[in-house]
């Protein structure tokens, strides 16, 4: 009787998973075909998909762009934070041997990483070189340039510990003048997280803009359709069987609109490139334009399929109820 009793057990559990088998190769093969039918669908009206795929490209492109170019802008000045430099101004009557004694005091300093010395003739010829004035500056008798330490800090350095450090070199001997190049650094990165924040409320309105476009969208085609989901209904069918061609439909709508939005950015930062590439170079800076990464490619896809998906269900669920046989 127990075996009997097993025998049972296990004949029943197999027709379990098979029937579960074969329900879930039914689901997917009905997903499947409702996922290209309504890509067919769209396919029919290209010129209606282009335009909306075009407005909702724009609409993506607009705050990912900016995110893009303020994203090249922090690359530049990577460096530019951990990167403070203090600058030791000295008498003109100060000579090179007192300057480098002051210098190998200075890189004994625990708080200090490097000093770089630059003579007063080696600052003229980087002043000519970069001032575009080397015929005036040619016609002075005698050089006003100082000598100059440049200072490098750990980039452990504290700034309290920093502010100390300034404090004490301006008490050295023949020091004239001692510069900080860190407070414009600081507002940069203040501008640039000003300039984030901007671009995040940008992004969000922009975001909500394509949900209604899409939503409105699927609104359209819902009441062109409006007399086949009454035929539907009549017949037995569910609201879930009706509402999955339109949430495929929106995830049409939303892969495009990013796949525009991609064109229009690859297209905008190579117009861009060559122009930042000759500015850079007059700075002597190898500096380029970098363009969209694999992982903001896949963010921005990702988004946009998921406003497309919202906006159809959000108009699908509102309008579906209104649409019942009488």
């Amino acid at each position: 009787m127990n075996r009997r009793d097993a025998r049972l057990r296990d004949e029943s559990g197999a027709r379990d998973k098979l029937g579960l088998g074969t329900a879930l190769r039914t689901w997917g093969l009905r997903h499947a075909q409702v996922f290209f039918y309504s890509l067919g669908q769209l396919w029919r009206t290209p010129l209606s998909l282009l335009m909306t795929a075009t407005v909702i490209g724009i609409a993506l492109a607009l705050p990912t762009g900016l995110h893009v170019l303020l994203q090249n802008a922090q690359r530049l000045s990577d460096g530019w934070d951990g990167a403070a430099k203090i600058s030791v101004f000295f008498g003109l009557p100060t000579l090179e041997s007192q300057v480098r004694k002051v210098q190998t005091d200075i890189q004994q300093l625990p708080e200090v990483a490097n000093v770089v010395f630059i003579s007063r003739e080696q600052a003229l010829s980087e002043f000519k070189q970069q001032s575009g004035f080397g015929e005036a500056l040619n016609a002075l008798t005698e050089n006003p340039l100082p000598q100059v330490l440049v200072v490098s800090p750990k980039s452990s350095t504290e700034p309290t510990a920093l502010d100390q450090l300034v404090e004490r070199l301006r008490a050295l001997p023949q020091v004239e003048y001692v510069q900080l190049d860190r407070q414009w650094v600081k507002r940069l990165f203040a501008i640039m997280a000003i300039a984030s924040r901007g671009i995040d409320i940008l992004g969000g309105m922009l975001a909500l803009g394509v949900v209604l476009v899409i939503g409105n969208t699927i609104r359209l085609a819902i009441q062109n359709r409006r007399e086949e989901i009454v035929v539907i209904k009549l017949i037995g069918g569910t609201d879930a069987f009706i509402r999955r061609p339109f949430l495929y439909t929106g995830f049409w709508y939303g892969l495009a609109g990013g796949i525009m939005a991609l064109v229009f950015i690859d297209g905008a930062i190579a117009l861009l490139s060559g122009p930042v590439e000759r500015l850079a170079g007059l700075y002597h800076t190898p500096f380029r334009l970098y363009y969209l990464d694999l992982i903001t490619i896949t963010q921005l896809l990702g988004v946009s399929i998921g406003l497309g998906w919202m906006g159809s269900w959000l108009a699908v669920g509102r309008h579906l109820r209104a649409i019942e046989p009488r």
